[in-house]
């Protein structure tokens, strides 16, 4: 049966997947060779992912209960891939006052988010010093919020309106109440890509430096990846090794998030020849292949609910992930480019799609804390929807304040994958 199973496997893949549960650590070009992986061979690959995601993090399904705010859609650096961007005497251009601002921080918290994701376009009429009026005028009325902000792209600009050496400004910004700092503006880490997809945008080596300085000045990131465009497996593999290499470097990415392109609304594929965005395949795929060419450095792979639609998510999260992202409230950067799966995913309609696949949902901090484990879905907390803004009363059964597993800094001190996990993989496949 065994043999039947694995007979039309392609050998490349086979002894990729083989080296990966065995313990090795993947060269780019194992990563292209999974990036093509078909049929047989993709479910291979999604099976072999999801062993090592269950030997590198259990069977939890981490999220946040988040915002996404975006100040403004005024935005003159032109990337070909965005549908969001605007200029500013566009009918339908904005910038948002602080008070808005804090309007929809105060929202969040009323809904049980811990944390607000702010980015937005790069405004010709603003500076450093309104990045910084933002992080002080929620710290002063929401102390408690996590701020998650500012793009590689938005730190750039700030950056160099002001004057400042980069740690020396990362710094100010942390001084203020910055959290921690999205790794967006990533797309492809290929300046000959990035020179298609958006020429003014900020080059590989800068987003780099950017990412880094962070990372040593104390701050923790995420990492992203932009995919189902022009770029090619070759790219991407090239991609996940500079991921690799900077976690091994500052161990300060929280987690690898693929973004999948999406088409509807953007130069990119309307004039320059882009796929219609990713296939269900090619988004397996890349879950599958960051999961065993990550590990064990960065041990949290999440997926894109808002891209990838609920239901996608959830074969994403039996392939190689763990993370279902946030609930976000307010999602308009992929809705602006023609997604359609909505932009506010409540937090027991994530519990919910986490138990449909028999694993267990736990809220996360932004920084992978543990803050509730939902193991009795009978013990479940109400929703909070914006009618029912009293917070949860008290301690209950089912909130835990345990300390998290060890996350991306902790990287160094990970056990390397076991080389029992291959055999775990033939038999899962009989």
């Amino acid at each position: 049966m065994l043999e039947r199973l694995l007979a039309d496997m392609d050998p490349a893949v086979a002894r990729v997947l083989d080296a990966a549960l065995s313990g090795r650590e993947l060269a780019r070009e194992d990563a292209a060779v999974l990036l093509r992986a078909q049929g047989p061979s993709l479910h291979a690959l999604l099976r072999a992912a999801d062993v090592a995601r269950k030997e590198d993090v259990g069977d939890d399904v981490t999220f946040v209960v988040n915002r996404n705010v975006n100040f403004t859609n005024v935005c003159y650096v032109g990337c070909s891939f965005c549908g969001f961007s605007r200029h500013k005497d566009d009918a339908d251009a904005y910038d948002r006052s602080m008070a808005e601002i804090l309007e929809k921080c105060h929202d969040a918290v009323s809904r049980g988010a811990t944390e607000v994701c702010i980015q937005g376009g790069i405004h010709p009429g603003k500076d450093h010093t309104h990045y910084r009026e933002i992080l002080t005028a929620i710290k002063a009325e929401l102390p408690q919020l996590h701020i998650h902000a500012f793009s590689p792209e938005e730190i750039d600009f700030g950056h160099r309106k002001s004057g400042m050496p980069l740690a020396d400004y990362l710094l100010w910004l942390r001084e203020a109440g910055l959290g921690t700092i999205p790794g967006t503006a990533a797309e492809i880490l290929d300046d000959e890509i990035r020179q298609q997809l958006s020429p003014q945008k900020i080059r590989r080596d800068r987003w780099v430096e950017i990412v880094t300085t962070a990372h040593r000045v104390g701050f923790r990131t995420t990492s992203t990846l932009m995919y189902g465009h022009i770029e090619q497996p070759e790219h991407v593999a090239a991609h996940f090794d500079l991921l690799r290499s900077i976690q091994k470097e500052t161990g300060g990415f929280t987690e690898f998030v693929p973004l999948g392109f999406i088409h509807e609304r953007n130069l990119l594929y309307r004039q320059l020849g882009a796929r219609p965005g990713s296939s269900m395949a090619e988004d397996l795929r890349l879950v599958a292949v960051a999961r065993l060419f990550l590990r064990p450095w960065i041990r949290n792979v999440q997926v894109s609910w808002v891209k990838m639609g609920p239901k996608l998510a959830q074969m994403a999260l039996m392939g190689g992930a763990n993370d279902f992202g946030g609930t976000l409230m307010e999602e308009s950067i992929s809705r602006e480019s023609g997604a359609n799966h909505g932009e506010n995913l409540p937090a027991e309609e994530i519990r919910r799609l986490v138990r449909e696949i028999g694993r267990t949902p736990v809220e996360r901090t932004t920084t992978y804390a543990v803050l509730r484990r939902f193991d009795d879905p009978a013990l479940d907390p109400p929703s909070l929807e914006p009618d029912r803004r009293a917070p949860v009363a008290g301690p209950a059964r089912w909130r835990s304040r345990v300390p998290a597993a060890a996350g991306p800094a902790d990287a160094s001190e990970a056990p390397a994958p076991s080389a029992a996990s291959a055999a775990a993989l033939r038999v899962a496949l009989v």
